[in-house]
């Protein structure tokens, strides 16, 4: 320990960060030398469990206020009911993080009163780079927002989010670049719109929103987008003004042609495309750009949506067929019959390099599909 101890601060500090906070906290009790170092942290992660711990609470409020650093890279507040935290406690712990000028706070808290858990300057924050939010409530943004150095946002499973709210958020956000927005099983949102310049990769999981009526998504910068979409109504929805799009995955669940030949007609620039669906698109689609498909089996129409994309994708130099990553194929439905198209696509014959099949079985329908 002496020779350890004997080390400069800097290393010390570098050491105890690759530990979890509240063991780097108990080393002070090891000599006066450790007795302040884990105050001078970067990152600072508290994390409730599966076991109730009253004394987390009091233990965060006894050990934030005295933290030292001049700038915490990263808050982590993960907390559940065993924790005994209130929303007050979050408030709190969240406006100390802002005046130690914080640049990434990632929120796990699920409050069953759907209480607003933030302190206004949290939508003022200068030094905020980036910001993770999971359960809470997106509710009564205040009208001054301005966050000018945020450039990754992440929404997951809010527990309630209204239109006008975020609307408010994104909008002040002059820089943000990678945004994430999961507003599954949400009854209460009924209509957003995206709307951001600067962004380059987005996210967007809408599932089993029965309430929905309308969305709307203009990103001219937009590089990446992923849309996972599961609802059986179906609802007006623009997505539009993607000229730099590059790479997408769509993945429209149920039977939904209008929301499916919205999302195709967002993405037939991109130059590689992951896509699940249990339609097959309409026609009209030029993907003039495909270089690079993957295309998920799970569903029984997989393969004639296949026919249509070979049809449609005169560049395309690499198939992949797979199950993509969770997905499950179930066996109850069996294949559906293949089409097989009355032409050869021009891709099979002048583009096509590279044919990878993971998950063949070798059955009569798939056997069809190789030979073709």
């Amino acid at each position: 320990m002496d020779k350890i101890s004997g080390l400069h601060d800097d290393l010390l500090i570098k050491i105890l960060s690759f530990l979890p906070t509240e063991v780097a906290v108990s080393t002070c009790v090891l000599s006066k030398r450790w007795e302040f170092l884990w105050m001078w942290l970067p990152n600072l992660e508290f994390v409730s469990t599966c076991v109730p711990r009253p004394g987390l609470r009091d233990f965060i409020d006894r050990k934030l206020p005295i933290h030292r650093a001049p700038v915490i890279e990263r808050l982590r507040l993960h907390l559940n009911w065993l924790s005994h935290t209130k929303p007050k406690d979050i408030n709190r712990w969240v406006e100390i993080g802002i005046s130690r000028h914080v640049r990434e706070l990632e929120i796990d808290y699920y409050d069953s009163e759907n209480e607003n858990l933030f302190p206004s300057s949290l939508f003022t924050c200068k030094s905020l780079v980036t910001l993770k939010l999971k359960w809470v409530a997106l509710i009564d943004v205040p009208s001054m927002v301005y966050l000018p150095s945020l450039k990754t946002l992440e929404l997951e499973t809010m527990s309630v989010v209204d239109g006008k709210s975020l609307q408010q958020l994104l909008s002040n956000c002059p820089v943000l670049e990678d945004l994430s927005v999961n507003f599954s099983y949400n009854g209460n949102l009924r209509e957003f719109t995206i709307i951001i310049p600067s962004l380059k990769s987005l996210s967007l999981f809408l599932l089993c929103n029965y309430n929905l009526n309308r969305y709307e998504i203009d990103t001219p910068s937009l590089k990446y987008l992923k849309l996972v979409y599961w609802n059986h109504r179906e609802h007006y929805s623009l997505i539009k003004n993607m000229p730099k799009l590059k790479e997408a995955y769509v993945n429209v669940g149920y039977s939904n042609l209008k929301t499916l030949n919205s999302a195709i007609r967002s993405v037939t620039y991109v130059n590689r495309l992951t896509i699940c669906s249990v339609d097959v698109y309409g026609d009209g689609f030029v993907f003039s750009q495909l270089e690079h498909l993957n295309l998920c089996v799970c569903k029984t129409y997989s393969w004639n949506l296949l026919g249509q994309l070979l049809k449609d994708s005169s560049k395309l130099r690499v198939l992949n067929i797979s199950l993509v990553k969770d997905h499950i194929f179930d066996k109850r439905y069996g294949m559906v019959s293949w089409n097989q198209p009355s032409h050869v696509p021009e891709c099979l014959l002048s583009s096509l390099q590279i044919f990878n099949w993971s998950g063949y079985l070798g059955s009569p329908e798939e056997r069809d599909i190789a030979v073709y």
